[in-house]
């Protein structure tokens, strides 16, 4: 007679896990369900764990869901200003707010300068090239002509409309 048979819970496989795993996982449910009132705070204390690059990274992909939602609505700068206070001395999670910041100016038509796009890093170039918020025909055009790297010229070139298509 065969022993008794072990039916694995779904859960299981998170015993197996390392510590950071787990913490990363409930660092992102948390800030997932936050509410405004209490983000900042919930981000200042994700920002305190003791693993600095764990933390980084969960307040990173909750900034870039966040920023991608709020992003041409009325809350973005109101939200963007109390973020950028909990997260200063974080340099890339403060890069990755400017940036957000700024692919907002160019999808509303405001103020921006073609060194700011230019001199921005990758990821940014590429969510002004692919992005469906941010089809400002001038932002394409500099990136279909100076785009770093060949990926973000030619994504930028096939978006703009034909008329509009450098030489």
């Amino acid at each position: 007679m065969a022993g008794p048979v072990r039916v694995r819970r779904l859960t299981d496989h998170l015993d197996d896990e390392p510590a950071e795993h787990r913490r990363f996982a409930h660092c992102l449910e948390a800030l997932e369900a936050v509410t405004e009132a209490a983000e900042a705070d919930l981000v200042a204390a994700v920002l305190r764990d003791q693993d600095a690059t764990m933390a980084d990274s969960a307040v990173g992909r909750h900034l870039d869901r966040r920023a991608a939602g709020l992003l041409t609505g009325p809350r973005f700068t109101a939200w963007a200003h109390a973020m950028t206070e909990v997260i200063a001395d974080r340099d890339f999670l403060a890069l990755r707010l400017r940036e957000w910041a700024l692919l907002r100016a160019i999808a509303l038509g405001e103020p921006w300068t073609a060194e700011e796009l230019t001199g921005a890093t990758n990821w940014l170039r590429r969510m002004a090239a692919t992005s469906q918020i941010a089809t400002s025909s001038e932002s394409l055009r500099l990136l279909a002509e100076h785009g770093r790297t060949r990926r973000t010229r030619n994504v930028a070139g096939r978006q703009l409309p034909q008329r509009d298509r450098p030489g």
